[in-house]
């Protein structure tokens, strides 16, 4: 997550001609393999970032003529960027080498055969002091098909000035926003609930909170039980609490719920860390009270969600060993440190929480660590974009959800996305 976000304040006609005219300079670009001194051209394909120009640049340096990395920046939804990559590997374009994937891809790209398995000394790299959680997102039936470039977990922020001591639950939550209501300050917890992924994050890990899943392991079949009617229940309640819920819920993102709680409407939010950096930038004075605490479950602290990117290689590379030696330069310690405190990326290589620079830049990197050790991952299955998207749809808004209904609804239309034969929604 937060790679959903669109631009703003650029007309969309532009915004085509600019998404156009990305497509064919990268398909002329990538249409030679070396450039001009001989040396092989890698192209990147990577949702916008600010550093990755130089994080490349120093790749390349250390390359010494091996290779030379391209960047080639995607569309900023989550949603175009797949549906580029997708239409590209369909055609078997040969212009594309490494590959930046959001979490929920791998599955999908694997199946489908168009990303390469990372083996031999290249796997053995990418393992090579990566958290669990962000590896698991990278492998697919038992097998390594990407390298974690870099992770995420969804936290709780507040005001330690109106809530002195986070409560760990989200009926605790509503009762702190019951509170400070009734005392006339700021109240609203800032959640996402607008119909997107945001929303299917939240009900994902309160499912997990409450013990349970969404799709079996294999990713096969529909798992909703019990703990789906809990989630649902929980859903509901906050977002019909006239304290917690922000009036504007059933259209709040991320970037949404950050600037409630930086212009003072809201108390508290759910949300990636990238939230302290903003605050710490444009609400100096208020940074000070601007704490962090677990991601809240049902009866105690729950399970956060997992969100990050993976750097995958094109089964159509024209040029697979540069491409796998580029990407793993591309994620090695020294660019996710970089990518950390530039870009607001936590790291998926577990020492680099300890390198120069982290602790002023992540004052809640051991937060981070201990929620990665339990986060919850969505489910791994080639069909995922269909399964987020119904179940988006039908948790939308969420203070409409009637548990039993909506989940009976919910198992029907899973089961239908589980069955998709094509890998676009």
């Amino acid at each position: 997550m937060g790679r959903a976000l669109s631009p703003a304040g650029v007309p969309a006609g532009r915004r085509v001609m600019a998404a156009l005219m990305a497509v064919l300079t990268a398909g002329l670009a990538a249409g030679c393999a070396s450039g001009a001194s001989g040396t092989r051209v890698v192209n990147l394909y990577n949702a916008p970032q600010e550093s990755i120009g130089a994080i490349a640049a120093r790749c390349n340096r250390e390359a010494h003529g091996r290779y030379r990395i391209v960047v080639n920046t995607l569309p900023r939804s989550a949603d175009d960027q797949r549906e580029q990559l997708v239409r590209r590997l369909a055609a078997r374009d040969s212009g594309l080498d490494v590959l930046g994937l959001d979490v929920t891809w791998t599955a999908e790209l694997a199946q489908a055969g168009w990303i390469r398995e990372w083996t031999g000394r290249y796997g053995a790299e990418a393992r090579k002091g990566t958290l669990p959680g962000p590896l698991a997102t990278a492998t697919w039936e038992g097998r390594l098909y990407a390298a974690p470039y870099n992770t995420n977990v969804q936290l709780l922020w507040y005001r330690s000035d109106l809530i002195p001591r986070p409560p760990s639950t989200w009926a605790g939550l509503i009762k702190e926003s019951e509170r400070l209501a009734a005392e006339g300050k700021p109240h609203y917890g800032e959640v996402t609930g607008a119909q997107f992924e945001g929303l299917v994050v939240w009900f994902n890990s309160l499912v997990a909170s409450a013990g349970g899943r969404i799709l079996s392991p294999d990713g096969r079949r529909v798992e909703l039980g019990p703990s789906a009617v809990t989630a649902l229940q929980t859903i509901r309640a906050f977002a019909r609490s006239k304290a917690a819920a922000d009036p504007s819920i059933s259209n709040t993102k991320e970037d949404d719920a950050r600037l409630a709680v930086e212009s003072g409407r809201g108390a508290y939010e759910i949300n990636w860390p990238f939230v302290y950096a903003s605050m710490a930038s444009l609400q100096p004075k208020l940074v000070k009270k601007f704490k962090w605490a677990p991601y809240p479950g049902i009866t105690g602290p729950g399970r956060a969600p997992l969100g990050g990117a993976n750097f995958a290689v094109s089964r159509y590379s024209a040029q697979p060993d540069a491409a796998f030696q580029a990407a793993l330069c591309l994620r090695d310690p020294e660019s996710q440190r970089t990518a950390a405190i530039s870009d607001g990326l936590p790291p998926a290589v577990e020492s680099v929480y300890w390198a120069p620079g982290m602790a002023k830049a992540y004052p809640m990197r051991q937060a981070i660590l201990d929620s990665l050790r339990n986060a919850a991952a969505r489910p791994m299955t080639p069909t995922y974009q269909n399964v987020s998207t119904v179940t988006a749809v039908r948790l939308s808004p969420p203070s409409a959800i009637d548990p039993p209904r909506t989940l009976r609804s919910l198992r029907g239309l899973i089961e239908d996305a589980l069955q998709s034969k094509g890998v676009l929604p």
